[in-house]
């Protein structure tokens, strides 16, 4: 198996740190390896330990080989938070060839145009996602190589970050010795993955609930529109079950896991579990019912305040409805109390690969499939080997080629402090 085949996604999330491997052949793509580790040192979404996430990032990676038996060297690193900010701009610029003929260069140029924006001096450009292309006038066009023209504009969506955020990421990862090809937003790669072309084109929104934060993500005309972090999700139930048992959290998110049930009215009366009480020998025996009574006002909640979000945004009915995803929406119960509460149609999104085939992986495989969409384009991502043929380098897509000098720039904006 050559190297060249393989790409690497991270997805460093509060409760696992994910890293699977995918494999391109002949132009097929298969998840060939999955490692995951519990996540320490991550709070609701955000780094609060380097050591211990760079250590959770290890043991996943280690995990992922062992499975595999290569060893992993570059990554593509999934990134998410509340500190992600959408910005739209457009770019000009007249094609340079002397016949005419849009190429490769123009699309640099004209997406390199399409960065210069008036930025805070604490964030940075993450990515930089070509809309539609307009190529003398013509709108609608989602790749022009090729097409003759005198003025190529775009209009884009610039993805932002806070640069301290960023710089804590790309810093656990290279001390866990790993090398970063590239960034990718996960809520766009996840919306690849997860939403069908209509969804997009008439509207959508992607709800990653996670264990520490749920994240929102609005689809519509085809491209991200909006995108928001709440600081809440599966911990939050985990929490509520510990208070409600009198039990450690640890044996709390073991009985989730294993007997939670997000509706009363769907739990068992004759399924019976037993915890032990904190400050005490003696175990307790409860029901499921019991169980899902302390469950279900909660997840209630959290789809309460996923709709005012959605709201807040500026969205209020869209005909694409609510796509789930993420580890908390498999517990039973969730997609019913989802479509009451949302009152919108639901459905949970899983990746259709074998191996992978949880709501939890969703943002894992998403990572892989933003880059696995721009090499079937026929272009090149800074997920591809160096080694990637000649042909593939001279067709990199708009969404790739924007981004090659982030890390560098990165690393030295904070050469002082690495």
């Amino acid at each position: 198996m050559s190297n060249n085949d393989i790409i690497v996604s991270l997805d460093i999330g509060t409760s696992k740190v994910r890293a699977i491997i995918g494999e391109i052949n002949n132009g097929t793509f298969n998840i060939i390896g999955v490692g995951s580790a519990d996540s320490e040192g991550i709070r609701k979404g955000a780094i609060v330990d380097i050591d211990q996430t760079v250590q959770s990032i290890r043991n996943a990676v280690d995990h992922a080989e062992r499975m595999v038996g290569i060893q992993i060297s570059e990554v593509i690193v999934g990134i998410s938070g509340n500190h992600i900010g959408l910005q739209t701009s457009h770019g000009v610029v007249a094609v340079s060839n002397e016949d005419r003929e849009i190429g490769e260069e123009d699309i640099e140029r004209v997406l390199k145009a399409a960065e210069v924006i008036a930025l805070p001096p604490e964030r940075e450009i993450i990515d930089v996602v070509a809309k539609q292309y307009v190529v003398d006038g013509l709108e609608g066009i989602q790749d022009p190589r090729g097409m003759i023209g005198v003025r190529l504009e775009v209009e884009a969506t610039i993805i932002t970050g806070a640069k301290t955020s960023i710089h804590n990421l790309l810093r656990c990862v290279e001390k866990a010795d790993l090398h970063i090809k590239d960034l990718v937003l996960i809520s766009l790669g996840a919306g690849q993955l997860a939403l069908s072309k209509d969804e997009k084109t008439m509207g959508a929104v992607l709800v990653d609930i996670g264990a520490g934060s749920s994240t929102i993500a609005v689809f519509e005309e085809g491209a991200l529109k909006a995108t928001s972090t709440l600081p809440i999700g599966g911990e939050f139930v985990t929490n509520d079950i510990a208070y409600g048992l009198r039990t450690l959290t640890e044996n709390a998110e073991k009985v989730k896991l294993k007997y939670g049930c997000a509706l009363v009215e769907e739990a068992a009366a004759d399924v019976v579990f037993k915890v032990q009480r904190i400050g005490s020998n003696v175990d307790k025996e409860f029901t499921q019912q019991d169980l899902a009574a302390i469950i279900e006002p909660r997840v209630q909640e959290i789809f309460e305040l996923i709709r005012q979000e959605v709201v807040r945004l500026g969205y209020h009915e869209l005909p694409g409805g609510y796509i789930l995803t993420g580890g908390t929406v498999s517990m039973p119960g969730v997609l019913e109390i989802a479509r009451e509460e949302l009152a919108a149609s639901v459905r949970v999104a899983v990746p259709d690969y074998i191996g992978v085939r949880d709501p939890a992986y969703t943002s894992g495989v998403g990572i892989l499939y933003n880059v696995i969409r721009n090499i079937r384009g026929g272009g090149s991502t800074a997920g591809a080997s160096k080694k990637a043929p000649a042909r593939n380098k001279a067709a990199s897509t708009p969404e790739s080629s924007a981004k090659p000098g982030l890390i560098e720039r990165l690393k030295n904006m904070f050469s002082e402090f690495i």
